[in-house]
């Protein structure tokens, strides 16, 4: 989870001090008992540590609360009196609050504000993930840096997150993630962030809002709390982003490629699946760029990971030395080279329409290349609009020169082979498939020496396995 080591040693807090923090009442054990790190798993607690007994749509923490006290937790914080172990070791501290989930935030927020260190929040509907790796690799050039392990970016993941505060980093990178109004401010009022980032606004989880516009008002939540003394980085390419950033009381950052901008790249040259190549413009000068992670929606993830290594003084040659050897996260644009030059694009992790599209600007402008093979995973939380829209990307992945296409998932998958078939494709090139386990051997089978093929989807389509099969049958 560390960006880089601290050799300090673990900053420890007492039960007293958590007690307060939370507003809860400590009922058992020692006020000055030193407390590890917090947990909310049974399977994966560590003797010693702090078990919340959270409550959550398909569990409940207190139906383990004895068993993280048999595995040597060394405090235990529950919601409900009745469901307070019976017995339990004479150390053993047992906290009860009114909301655990409420208290594991408050306890967060304790450790920021008592950490001393600086926080940057990232927000937006694609590239989050990729962009907090790509801001860490760059401030760990001069900071102990933690960020979130993968995505524990919601109402639970990001105070688990922040509890990495306890290993006294300089900055801890943290994404907030939300599918519904009113969730990006109370992670902010979590996190109470130095530095904002709002890097897009999209059309994913549609379902949940209905229009982007109002995808963009609860992302516009990033300012939340905000005072004069803040900053925020934001998007000039994105006109959403911009007219709601106009609120912000602080000083606006800006970064993009298209209009003007405090960081902003021009002279732009496709590498296909080298990267990209661009001039990079700055108040501290200009630079040649040289990023090797492909298309230009990484692009702006590290321009926007630069707007942030500036602010913290990271030199500018610094920076560029770093943004030449970034790699990606697994799934999110992964370059896979397997046999008979067949090459494939894993962008695996997930997908929206907007998103969707920009991976298949890789297959339309790639030349080297015999076949151009999409293998698209259905793209939920649309809302009623979700067949349509997986048509019109259908149409896209055509008008992109696809020479096969594979869909994975329900019926509204089977609109991508319908659009692309209606735009041109031939139908004896369009298949679909129900599952990923199923699209595995039928890509396999298809696929033909120089082949490049894109491998997208959201998340619960598990596309991943596609990648997974074609590498063990592949390689």
């Amino acid at each position: 989870m560390k960006g880089v080591v601290a050799n300090q040693p673990q900053w420890r807090l007492t039960a007293e001090e958590i007690a307060g923090a939370l507003d809860g009442a400590l009922v058992a054990g020692q006020g000055a008992e030193p407390l590890g790190p917090v947990s909310i798993d049974t399977r994966t607690l560590d003797e010693g540590d702090l078990f919340f007994a959270v409550r959550g749509e398909r569990f409940d923490g207190h139906d383990f609360v004895d068993r993280a006290v048999e595995r040597g937790a060394r405090g235990v914080v529950v919601s409900d009196r009745a469901r307070i172990p019976a017995v339990t070791p004479d150390r053993t501290v047992v906290l009860v609050v009114h909301d655990t989930v409420n208290a594991l935030q408050a306890l967060a927020r304790h450790v920021r504000r008592a950490s001393g260190a600086r926080v940057v929040a990232i927000t937006g509907s694609a590239g989050k993930t990729s962009t907090k790796e790509i801001v860490a690799a760059l401030l760990a050039a001069q900071f102990r840096v933690v960020r979130n392990r993968g995505n524990l970016n919601n109402h639970i993941g990001l105070p688990l997150s922040l509890m990495a505060l306890l290993e006294r980093p300089d900055v801890a990178v943290m994404e907030l993630g939300m599918n519904h109004a009113g969730e990006i401010a109370r992670l902010v009022s979590v996190a109470e962030p130095d530095v904002r980032m709002w890097i897009n606004v999209g059309d994913a989880h549609l379902g949940f809002f209905g229009t982007v516009d109002q995808v963009a008002d609860a992302k516009a939540e990033i300012m939340h709390g905000a005072t004069s003394d803040g900053v925020l980085i934001a998007n000039a390419d994105d006109a959403r982003v911009m007219a709601r950033a106009r609120r912000f009381p602080g000083r606006i950052v800006t970064f993009g490629i298209r209009q003007p901008a405090d960081v902003r790249a021009t002279e732009v040259r496709d590498r296909g699946l080298d990267g990209t190549a661009a001039t990079l413009s700055t108040s501290h000068g200009p630079a040649a760029l040289r990023v090797p992670l492909i298309g230009q929606a990484q692009l702006a993830n590290v321009l926007a990971a630069v707007a942030v290594a500036l602010e913290f003084q990271i030199p500018l040659e610094t920076v560029r030395a770093l943004a030449a050897s970034l790699v990606p996260v697994a799934h999110r644009g992964e370059v896979v080279r397997l046999r008979d030059n067949i090459v494939v694009v894993d962008d695996s992790y997930n997908s929206s329409p907007s998103a969707l599209a920009a991976a298949l600007e890789l297959l339309r402008t790639e030349r080297h290349c015999r076949r151009r093979v999409a293998v698209l995973g259905e793209m939920l939380e649309l809302g009623p609009r979700s067949r349509a829209l997986h048509r019109e990307c259908g149409r896209l992945a055509a008008g992109c020169g696809v020479d096969l296409l594979i869909s994975v998932g329900g019926e509204n998958a089977q609109g991508l082979c319908d659009g692309a078939v209606e735009a041109g494709l031939d139908s004896g090139a369009a298949w679909h498939v129900e599952t990923s386990a199923e699209a595995g051997p039928v890509v396999a089978s298809r696929l033909e020496g120089g082949d490049l093929v894109l491998v997208k989807g959201s998340r619960g389509v598990e596309t991943d396995r596609v990648v997974e099969h074609l590498r063990s049958e592949l390689a």
